[in-house]
Parts: structure tokens; sequence; C-alpha cells
């Protein structure tokens, strides 16, 4: 069993124009195990994909106070590629495009990433797991000769998020508004991708706004995030009374002084 855990984190980010700096996260606890599946809720501008991005390591983010450690060893000095290999993985929201590089060349060179040298994936190997993942997701083999993300759609991208999930399977994945755009048919095949990677050496972290998801994906945890803060933590009614009330009565209910428009 393999454990992520984020201890009073404050986060900041430097705004480019006026060189100031702004503290996002105010001081997030959270901690997760394989096996398990959390999802974190919040309205807009409260942090949640600030807290993704921390944990992947992106440098625009810089942590002022707190830790993160996986399995007890801290992170805070890794960059991206060694969080990656560590087992951590980001389905980012807009996921980018890179020229020149194949789907089919990503995803065996990200898989290979987290073997030892001389225990690389062959390419037999490789096409058969593709076929099965792509089989899953009712993609076409036309996909993995395409440039990463390049001209695809948003559902396209979506897809190929949790395609690169299940072919690279990390221990943690963070998907960050995986959702968002997605029709009910590709809902519904994103879930399906996820939720065949359940078990006990898997562990995830869903951002989302909306019930929806988490309809086809049942988190066994739910967080609230608002002003940079964890809030509140139950079990997935939790994310049906968000649904159901709002962000509103919640935040009435814990006596938080926080405007739910706020933008950071």
């Amino acid at each position: 069993m393999s454990k992520l855990e984020i201890k009073n984190l404050h986060v900041a980010v430097t705004d480019e124009e006026n060189k100031q700096r702004q503290e996002i996260l105010h001081g997030v606890n959270l901690t997760m195990k394989t096996g398990e599946i959390h999802a974190i809720m919040g309205p807009n501008g409260t942090g949640k994909s600030t807290l993704s991005q921390t944990i992947m390591g992106n440098p625009s983010y810089q942590v002022t106070a707190g830790e993160i450690f996986l399995d007890g060893k801290s992170i805070l000095n890794l960059p991206v590629d060694e969080r990656a290999r560590a087992g951590l993985f980001l389905a980012m929201q807009y996921p980018a495009e890179i020229q020149g590089v194949t789907n089919a060349e990503f995803l065996r060179a990200a898989m290979n990433a987290r073997r030892p040298k001389d225990d690389q994936l062959s390419v037999m190997a490789f096409i058969k797991e593709l076929e099965k993942n792509l089989h899953l997701l009712d993609m076409s083999d036309e996909m993995t000769e395409r440039y990463l993300n390049e001209g695809f759609s948003g559902g396209e991208k979506k897809r190929n998020e949790i395609l690169q999930l299940l072919m690279i399977k990390p221990t943690f994945a963070i998907l960050d508004e995986i959702d968002s755009g997605l029709d009910i048919d590709a809902l519904k095949v994103v879930a399906r991708g996820v939720n065949s990677m359940r078990g006990p050496q898997f562990g995830s972290l869903i951002i989302t706004h909306y019930q929806r998801l988490l309809n086809y994906i049942v988190p066994d945890v739910v967080h609230v995030m608002m002003g940079g803060k964890v809030v509140a933590t139950g079990g997935p009614d939790l994310a049906k009374r968000l649904e159901k009330e709002g962000y509103a009565g919640l935040r009435d209910e814990l006596g938080l002084k926080i405007k739910l428009t706020d933008e950071n």
C-alpha cells in the first residue's frame, strides 16, 4: 500500500505583470492511500487546480510552507519527471499539443521511463497492451499515429489522457476536471477507463465541479475546498448534498467568511 500525504501546504504564484506574489493555498491537509478514490469539489478559484499542479511539481507554483510526502518521503525537491517516475500522474484540464511526437511514441517512452533499463517493454508487449486499452476506450488505431493531441477535439484529448493513464499505470493519478466539456457518452467511456484501474495498487484524486462524474466513478472520500483549504470531508453523500444545495449552505454552516466568487 502506498500513501500520498499533503501536510499544511501553502502555495503562492507570482503575478508576472506586477511581480507580486499571491498565496493561493492556505494550509491544505489531505491523505490518501492506494485502493482509494478521492474527489475534491469546490467553487471556482478556490485552489483545486493549484493543488494538482503543485503535487505534480509545476515550477510556476511556489510552496511557501508545508510538505508533500509519497510513501513517507518528501517530493518537494523532485522535478516533474522524477515525480512521474515515482508513480504520480496528472491528467490536465487542457492537455498540451506536441507536434512531431505520435501518441504511440509518447506512450511507449513514458512506459519505459518507469521501467529498469534492463527491462524495457518489447514492441509486441506494447502493441498488445495498447490494443486492449484502445478497445476499452472505444478509440481507433488511427489515434495512435497522430501527433500528441494535435488537432484533437476536447473529448478526444480527454480520452487520450485516460489512455495514457491505462498504459502508464501510475500509483496515484490526479484527474483535474477530466469531465469538463464531455457529453454523456464520452463521460461514460472516461469513467469506464478510470474504474478499470481501481484496485489495491492504484489511487486517484479527482477534481470536479459536478456530481454527474461521481455517479459513474463513485468516490470513497469527498473533500470540499474553499478559500484555499479543505474545509469538509465526507463520503459520496457529501457530493450529492453539494449538488442539491450548492456551496453557500455549507459555507454558512461552517461559519466561513469566504466569497464564493473569489478568484484566488
